[in-house]
Protein backbone atom coordinates (compact mmCIF):
# COMPACT_ATOMS: atom_id res chain seq x y z
CA UNK A 1 0.00 0.00 0.00
CA UNK A 2 2.51 2.23 0.73
CA UNK A 3 5.75 1.35 -1.01
CA UNK A 4 7.27 3.73 -3.09
CA UNK A 5 4.73 6.09 -2.53
CA UNK A 6 4.81 9.77 -0.88
CA UNK A 7 3.34 10.19 2.46
CA UNK A 8 2.91 13.64 4.01
CA UNK A 9 2.42 13.97 8.16
CA UNK A 10 1.01 17.15 9.34
CA UNK A 11 2.31 17.80 12.85
CA UNK A 12 5.26 15.12 11.90
CA UNK A 13 7.72 16.37 14.37
CA UNK A 14 5.66 15.06 17.49
CA UNK A 15 5.49 11.82 19.25
CA UNK A 16 3.66 10.00 16.51
CA UNK A 17 5.70 11.19 13.49
CA UNK A 18 8.90 10.45 15.32
CA UNK A 19 7.63 6.68 15.38
CA UNK A 20 5.91 6.31 12.32
CA UNK A 21 8.61 7.89 10.22
CA UNK A 22 11.57 4.89 10.94
CA UNK A 23 8.76 2.24 11.05
CA UNK A 24 7.34 3.08 7.84
CA UNK A 25 10.95 4.00 6.20
CA UNK A 26 11.96 0.13 7.38
CA UNK A 27 8.89 -1.85 6.42
CA UNK A 28 7.25 -0.09 3.12
CA UNK A 29 10.10 2.01 1.66
CA UNK A 30 8.06 4.58 0.63
CA UNK A 31 9.16 7.07 -2.19
CA UNK A 32 9.24 9.82 0.52
CA UNK A 33 7.55 11.30 3.85
CA UNK A 34 6.86 14.71 3.98
CA UNK A 35 7.01 16.09 7.67
CA UNK A 36 4.93 19.35 7.79
CA UNK A 37 5.00 20.92 11.04
CA UNK A 38 5.39 24.65 12.48
CA UNK A 39 8.33 24.13 14.79
CA UNK A 40 11.60 24.66 13.16
CA UNK A 41 13.72 23.48 16.14
CA UNK A 42 11.66 20.26 16.26
CA UNK A 43 12.35 19.87 12.26
CA UNK A 44 16.07 20.31 12.52
CA UNK A 45 16.28 17.83 15.72
CA UNK A 46 14.41 15.27 13.41
CA UNK A 47 16.24 15.71 10.24
CA UNK A 48 19.49 14.76 12.03
CA UNK A 49 17.72 11.04 13.04
CA UNK A 50 17.93 11.22 9.27
CA UNK A 51 20.82 12.76 7.78
CA UNK A 52 21.72 10.87 4.45
CA UNK A 53 18.47 9.64 3.72
CA UNK A 54 16.41 11.57 1.27
CA UNK A 55 13.20 9.84 1.39
CA UNK A 56 12.38 12.32 4.28
CA UNK A 57 11.70 15.52 3.38
CA UNK A 58 10.84 18.71 5.94
CA UNK A 59 8.55 21.45 4.94
CA UNK A 60 7.57 24.38 7.45
CA UNK A 61 3.86 24.78 7.46
CA UNK A 62 0.93 25.01 9.95
CA UNK A 63 -2.34 23.28 8.80
CA UNK A 64 -4.06 27.04 9.43
CA UNK A 65 -2.48 28.31 6.57
CA UNK A 66 -4.39 26.38 3.09
CA UNK A 67 -2.21 27.39 0.90
CA UNK A 68 0.85 26.08 2.39
CA UNK A 69 -0.93 23.28 2.57
CA UNK A 70 -1.88 23.10 -1.42
CA UNK A 71 1.85 23.48 -1.89
CA UNK A 72 3.30 20.78 0.32
CA UNK A 73 0.51 18.15 -1.02
CA UNK A 74 1.87 18.71 -4.50
CA UNK A 75 2.29 14.87 -5.41
CA UNK A 76 1.42 13.57 -2.47
CA UNK A 77 -0.63 10.05 -2.45
CA UNK A 78 -1.46 9.73 1.59
CA UNK A 79 -1.84 12.05 4.10
CA UNK A 80 -1.96 11.53 8.19
CA UNK A 81 -3.10 14.07 9.64
CA UNK A 82 -1.57 14.20 13.52
CA UNK A 83 -1.22 18.04 13.81
CA UNK A 84 -3.25 19.17 16.73
CA UNK A 85 -3.59 21.45 19.56
CA UNK A 86 -4.29 18.49 22.38
CA UNK A 87 -3.26 19.11 26.11
CA UNK A 88 -6.49 19.58 27.89
CA UNK A 89 -5.77 22.46 30.17
CA UNK A 90 -3.70 24.38 27.31
CA UNK A 91 -6.92 24.09 25.37
CA UNK A 92 -9.65 24.88 28.56
CA UNK A 93 -7.64 28.29 28.59
CA UNK A 94 -7.06 29.07 24.87
CA UNK A 95 -10.00 28.31 23.33
CA UNK A 96 -9.94 29.94 19.88
CA UNK A 97 -6.44 29.00 19.22
CA UNK A 98 -7.68 25.28 20.28
CA UNK A 99 -10.79 25.36 17.51
CA UNK A 100 -8.45 27.20 15.07
CA UNK A 101 -5.96 24.35 15.03
CA UNK A 102 -8.38 21.24 15.53
CA UNK A 103 -11.12 22.38 13.54
CA UNK A 104 -10.46 24.71 10.74
CA UNK A 105 -6.78 22.95 10.35
CA UNK A 106 -8.89 20.19 9.78
CA UNK A 107 -11.13 21.42 7.26
CA UNK A 108 -8.28 22.89 5.39
CA UNK A 109 -6.46 19.29 5.49
CA UNK A 110 -10.06 18.16 3.74
CA UNK A 111 -10.04 20.68 1.28
CA UNK A 112 -6.77 20.24 0.31
CA UNK A 113 -6.37 16.81 -0.04
CA UNK A 114 -9.43 16.51 -2.20
CA UNK A 115 -8.11 19.32 -4.71
CA UNK A 116 -4.49 17.72 -4.78
CA UNK A 117 -5.90 14.39 -5.41
CA UNK A 118 -4.90 12.74 -2.30
CA UNK A 119 -5.46 9.10 -2.38
CA UNK A 120 -6.12 8.73 1.50
CA UNK A 121 -5.92 10.00 4.68
CA UNK A 122 -5.84 8.64 8.13
CA UNK A 123 -6.76 11.74 11.06
CA UNK A 124 -5.98 11.05 14.13
CA UNK A 125 -8.82 10.82 16.78
CA UNK A 126 -8.44 11.00 20.72
CA UNK A 127 -10.40 9.11 23.28
CA UNK A 128 -11.66 12.06 24.36
CA UNK A 129 -13.85 12.64 21.22
CA UNK A 130 -15.96 10.27 22.64
CA UNK A 131 -18.90 12.27 24.92
CA UNK A 132 -16.63 15.14 25.32
CA UNK A 133 -16.13 16.70 28.37
CA UNK A 134 -13.35 19.30 27.51
CA UNK A 135 -12.91 21.40 24.23
CA UNK A 136 -10.01 19.58 23.24
CA UNK A 137 -12.08 16.02 22.94
CA UNK A 138 -15.33 18.61 21.62
CA UNK A 139 -12.64 19.75 18.68
CA UNK A 140 -11.63 16.71 17.86
CA UNK A 141 -15.03 15.28 17.51
CA UNK A 142 -16.18 17.92 15.18
CA UNK A 143 -13.12 17.12 13.50
CA UNK A 144 -13.84 13.18 13.35
CA UNK A 145 -17.02 14.21 11.70
CA UNK A 146 -15.40 16.73 9.03
CA UNK A 147 -13.53 13.80 8.00
CA UNK A 148 -15.98 11.38 7.73
CA UNK A 149 -18.24 13.47 5.79
CA UNK A 150 -16.00 14.21 3.53
CA UNK A 151 -16.08 11.53 2.00
CA UNK A 152 -19.15 12.73 0.10
CA UNK A 153 -17.18 16.03 -0.64
CA UNK A 154 -14.70 14.16 -2.69
CA UNK A 155 -17.21 11.98 -4.70
CA UNK A 156 -16.86 7.84 -5.95
CA UNK A 157 -13.78 7.82 -7.55
CA UNK A 158 -12.10 10.87 -5.19
CA UNK A 159 -10.48 11.08 -1.99
CA UNK A 160 -10.70 8.71 1.07
CA UNK A 161 -10.93 9.69 4.27
CA UNK A 162 -11.09 7.88 7.33
CA UNK A 163 -9.79 7.93 11.65
CA UNK A 164 -8.25 5.91 13.93
CA UNK A 165 -9.31 6.51 17.68
CA UNK A 166 -7.15 5.82 21.00
CA UNK A 167 -5.92 6.87 24.27
CA UNK A 168 -2.72 7.85 26.26
CA UNK A 169 0.35 6.72 24.20
CA UNK A 170 2.85 5.59 26.27
CA UNK A 171 5.90 7.66 26.78
CA UNK A 172 5.08 10.65 24.82
CA UNK A 173 6.16 13.86 25.53
CA UNK A 174 4.22 15.40 28.28
CA UNK A 175 1.88 12.59 28.94
CA UNK A 176 2.13 10.62 32.13
CA UNK A 177 4.48 8.22 32.56
CA UNK A 178 7.79 10.65 31.39
CA UNK A 179 5.94 13.28 34.24
CA UNK A 180 6.24 10.88 36.85
CA UNK A 181 9.21 9.62 35.75
CA UNK A 182 10.49 13.36 36.09
CA UNK A 183 9.79 13.81 39.39
CA UNK A 184 9.60 10.44 41.46
CA UNK A 185 12.85 11.46 43.27
CA UNK A 186 10.76 14.39 44.77
CA UNK A 187 9.07 11.20 46.78
CA UNK A 188 5.14 12.78 46.31
CA UNK A 189 3.24 11.83 43.58
CA UNK A 190 0.64 14.00 42.54
CA UNK A 191 -3.19 11.78 41.91
CA UNK A 192 -5.87 13.76 40.20
CA UNK A 193 -8.19 10.97 41.67
CA UNK A 194 -7.23 7.53 43.33
CA UNK A 195 -10.31 5.92 40.63
CA UNK A 196 -8.51 7.43 37.97
CA UNK A 197 -8.35 5.10 34.70
CA UNK A 198 -6.81 5.69 31.72
CA UNK A 199 -6.25 3.53 28.31
CA UNK A 200 -2.57 2.40 27.53
CA UNK A 201 -1.02 2.48 23.88
CA UNK A 202 2.28 2.18 22.56
CA UNK A 203 3.49 4.09 19.89
CA UNK A 204 4.40 0.29 18.05
CA UNK A 205 0.50 -0.05 18.11
CA UNK A 206 -0.40 3.49 17.28
CA UNK A 207 1.89 3.21 13.90
CA UNK A 208 0.24 -0.43 13.27
CA UNK A 209 -3.25 0.76 13.54
CA UNK A 210 -2.63 3.55 10.89
CA UNK A 211 -1.03 1.20 8.26
CA UNK A 212 -4.24 -1.42 8.84
CA UNK A 213 -6.24 1.78 8.16
CA UNK A 214 -4.52 2.72 5.31
CA UNK A 215 -4.46 -1.31 4.36
CA UNK A 216 -8.24 -1.89 4.93
CA UNK A 217 -10.45 1.37 4.78
CA UNK A 218 -13.34 2.72 2.09
CA UNK A 219 -14.00 5.92 3.60
CA UNK A 220 -15.82 7.18 6.93
CA UNK A 221 -15.02 4.34 9.13
CA UNK A 222 -13.44 5.37 12.51
CA UNK A 223 -10.83 2.70 13.85
CA UNK A 224 -10.86 1.96 17.67
CA UNK A 225 -7.69 -0.11 18.35
CA UNK A 226 -8.27 -2.75 21.66
CA UNK A 227 -5.62 -2.01 23.95
CA UNK A 228 -5.68 -2.57 28.08
CA UNK A 229 -6.63 -0.04 30.47
CA UNK A 230 -4.44 0.89 33.52
CA UNK A 231 -5.52 2.85 37.10
CA UNK A 232 -3.27 5.90 37.49
CA UNK A 233 -2.83 5.05 41.50
CA UNK A 234 -1.57 1.03 39.77
CA UNK A 235 0.84 3.20 37.22
CA UNK A 236 2.30 5.81 40.11
CA UNK A 237 3.20 2.90 42.18
CA UNK A 238 5.20 1.01 39.35
CA UNK A 239 6.70 3.88 38.24
CA UNK A 240 8.07 5.15 42.14
CA UNK A 241 6.89 2.45 44.51
CA UNK A 242 8.55 4.22 47.82
CA UNK A 243 6.92 7.91 46.60
CA UNK A 244 3.72 8.94 48.55
CA UNK A 245 0.32 9.81 46.28
CA UNK A 246 -1.11 12.98 47.11
CA UNK A 247 -4.14 13.65 46.02
CA UNK A 248 -4.90 17.05 43.87
CA UNK A 249 -8.30 16.85 42.67
CA UNK A 250 -9.14 16.64 39.03
CA UNK A 251 -8.41 19.33 36.56
CA UNK A 252 -10.13 21.55 34.53
CA UNK A 253 -11.66 19.22 31.37
CA UNK A 254 -10.54 16.24 33.07
CA UNK A 255 -12.50 12.90 33.19
CA UNK A 256 -12.28 10.21 35.34
CA UNK A 257 -12.70 7.59 33.17
CA UNK A 258 -12.00 7.91 29.31
CA UNK A 259 -14.29 6.48 26.42
CA UNK A 260 -13.38 5.32 22.99
CA UNK A 261 -16.69 4.22 21.89
CA UNK A 262 -20.16 5.43 23.68
CA UNK A 263 -23.80 3.91 23.53
CA UNK A 264 -24.78 6.07 20.67
CA UNK A 265 -22.05 4.59 18.56
CA UNK A 266 -22.83 1.32 19.17
CA UNK A 267 -25.73 0.70 16.58
CA UNK A 268 -22.79 1.42 14.13
CA UNK A 269 -20.15 -0.55 15.77
CA UNK A 270 -18.33 -3.83 14.48
CA UNK A 271 -15.80 -5.56 16.48
CA UNK A 272 -12.75 -7.31 14.88
CA UNK A 273 -9.79 -9.41 16.53
CA UNK A 274 -7.83 -5.99 17.43
CA UNK A 275 -9.79 -3.25 16.90
CA UNK A 276 -13.39 -2.04 16.59
CA UNK A 277 -14.62 0.28 13.54
CA UNK A 278 -17.62 2.97 14.27
CA UNK A 279 -19.22 3.12 10.69
CA UNK A 280 -20.66 6.79 9.95
CA UNK A 281 -24.11 6.99 10.00
CA UNK A 282 -24.87 8.96 7.00
CA UNK A 283 -25.66 8.06 3.18
CA UNK A 284 -26.21 4.61 4.60
CA UNK A 285 -22.89 3.51 5.28
CA UNK A 286 -23.05 2.33 8.24
CA UNK A 287 -25.08 -0.63 6.58
CA UNK A 288 -21.99 -1.06 3.53
CA UNK A 289 -20.82 -4.79 3.68
CA UNK A 290 -17.51 -3.61 1.80
CA UNK A 291 -16.97 -1.36 5.11
CA UNK A 292 -18.54 -4.26 7.17
CA UNK A 293 -16.47 -7.40 5.78
CA UNK A 294 -15.63 -10.08 8.34
CA UNK A 295 -16.83 -7.69 11.49
CA UNK A 296 -19.93 -8.64 14.50
CA UNK A 297 -22.23 -6.42 15.17
CA UNK A 298 -21.44 -4.81 19.23
CA UNK A 299 -24.87 -5.35 21.34
CA UNK A 300 -27.11 -2.65 21.76
CA UNK A 301 -25.99 -0.70 24.92
CA UNK A 302 -22.02 -1.69 24.26
CA UNK A 303 -19.30 1.16 25.56
CA UNK A 304 -16.01 0.84 25.43
CA UNK A 305 -14.68 3.02 28.17
CA UNK A 306 -11.21 2.70 30.20
CA UNK A 307 -13.22 1.43 33.54
CA UNK A 308 -15.44 -1.44 31.56
CA UNK A 309 -12.47 -2.66 29.54
CA UNK A 310 -12.19 -6.38 29.61
CA UNK A 311 -7.73 -6.27 29.13
CA UNK A 312 -5.80 -4.99 31.95
CA UNK A 313 -2.43 -4.09 32.00
CA UNK A 314 -0.73 -5.36 34.92
CA UNK A 315 2.41 -3.79 37.20
CA UNK A 316 4.95 -6.43 35.46
CA UNK A 317 3.76 -5.80 31.51
CA UNK A 318 4.54 -1.90 32.62
CA UNK A 319 7.40 -2.54 34.34
CA UNK A 320 8.97 -4.60 31.29
CA UNK A 321 7.82 -1.64 28.87
CA UNK A 322 9.11 0.70 31.01
CA UNK A 323 12.86 -1.52 30.81
CA UNK A 324 12.52 -1.85 27.37
CA UNK A 325 12.11 1.43 26.19
CA UNK A 326 13.21 3.54 29.34
CA UNK A 327 16.25 5.74 26.81
CA UNK A 328 13.02 6.86 24.87
CA UNK A 329 10.59 7.74 27.24
CA UNK A 330 9.51 11.65 27.05
CA UNK A 331 12.11 12.43 24.78
CA UNK A 332 9.18 12.24 21.27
Amino acid sequence: MLSNKTILVTGGTGSFGNAFVPMTLAAYNPKKIIILSRDEMKQWEMAKKFEGDDRVRFFIGDVRDKDRLYRAMDNVDFVVHAAATKIVPTAEYNPFECVKTNINGAMNVIDACIDKGVKRVVALSTDKASSPVNLYGATKLASDKLFVAGNSYSGGDGTRFAVVRYGNVMGSRGSVIPFFMSIKDKGVLPITDPRMTRFMISLKEAVQLVWHTFDDMVGGEIYVKKIPSMKVTDLARVVAPDAEQQVIGIRAGEKLHEQMISTEDAPYTYEYPEHFKILPNINGWSTCALRIKDGTKVPDGFVYASDNNPEWMSDAQLQAWIEINREKIGTV
